[in-house]
C-alpha cells in the first residue's frame, strides 16, 4: 500500500514539474513585455511619420495638384539596381533648396506609372543637401526619429552629396516603410513625356 500511495504522489509530483516547466518564468514573461515595449516605441514614431505625410500629401492624389504647387518631374522613372524602383520622383525645387526638413512640406512626391497612363502617388521623398544640412550642424539629419540616408557624390542623378528618406506612405513596401528601393513598384508602364497629364 506504501508503494502504491508512494507511486501516485510522485505521479502527481512528475505532472505538476512538467506543468509548471510549460508555462514562461518570470524572467520570459518579462523579457518578452520588455521586447514588446521597445518594438511598440519604435513603431509609435513611425506610424507618426506615415501619417504625418499621409495628411501632408493626401491632396497629391491628383498629380494636377502637386504640380500647380510647384512639383515636376526630374530623373525619369528611377529603377532599382537590381530590383524594385523608386517611380516618378516629381520635385518642389524651392523646398530642395531651403535647407528645411519637414514632415507637412515633403520636398519630392513620388508616383507609379500605371499601364492606362495613370500615376498611383505611392510616398514622399524629404531631400537637404549635406553641404547646406552641414552649415549648421554636424549630426545627420533625421525627420521625426528616422535618419536620413547620405548619396555621396557623384551619383546617377548628377546631384552633389545629399541626404534622403523615402516614406512609403501610400504603397505598403515589403522591406519597411523607409528604405530607398521599394520592391512592388516597377517603371515598365513609364513612357517618356509629360506622364499623368489627361
Amino acid at each position: 500500500m506504501d508503494c502504491a500511495r508512494t507511486a501516485t504522489t510522485l505521479t502527481f509530483v512528475c505532472a505538476a514539474v512538467l506543468a509548471l516547466s510549460e508555462l514562461p518564468s518570470s524572467r520570459a514573461l518579462a523579457h518578452g513585455a520588455r521586447e514588446q515595449a521597445h518594438a511598440s516605441a519604435h513603431q509609435a514614431p513611425a506610424a507618426g511619420l506615415i501619417g504625418a505625410v499621409r495628411e501632408a500629401t493626401e491632396r497629391f492624389h491628383d498629380v494636377s495638384v502637386a504640380r500647380a504647387e510647384g512639383y515636376a518631374l526630374m530623373f525619369g522613372c528611377v529603377s532599382g539596381p537590381d530590383s524594385g524602383a523608386m517611380g516618378l520622383h516629381f520635385v518642389n525645387l524651392p523646398l530642395v533648396l531651403d535647407g528645411v526638413l519637414d514632415a507637412a512640406k515633403p520636398e519630392i512626391v513620388i508616383y507609379e506609372p500605371l499601364p492606362n497612363g495613370r500615376l498611383r502617388m505611392i510616398g514622399a521623398d524629404f531631400l537637404v543637401f549635406a553641404e547646406d544640412w552641414h552649415q549648421s550642424t554636424g549630426a545627420t539629419p533625421e525627420l521625426m526619429g528616422q535618419l536620413l540616408h547620405l548619396i555621396e557624390s557623384p551619383n546617377r542623378y548628377g546631384l552633389p552629396a545629399f541626404y534622403t528618406l523615402h516614406v512609403w506612405a501610400w504603397k505598403q513596401n515589403p522591406a519597411g516603410a523607409f528604405t530607398n528601393w521599394h520592391a512592388n513598384v516597377s517603371c515598365d508602364a513609364f513612357t517618356p513625356g509629360d506622364p499623368g497629364r489627361p
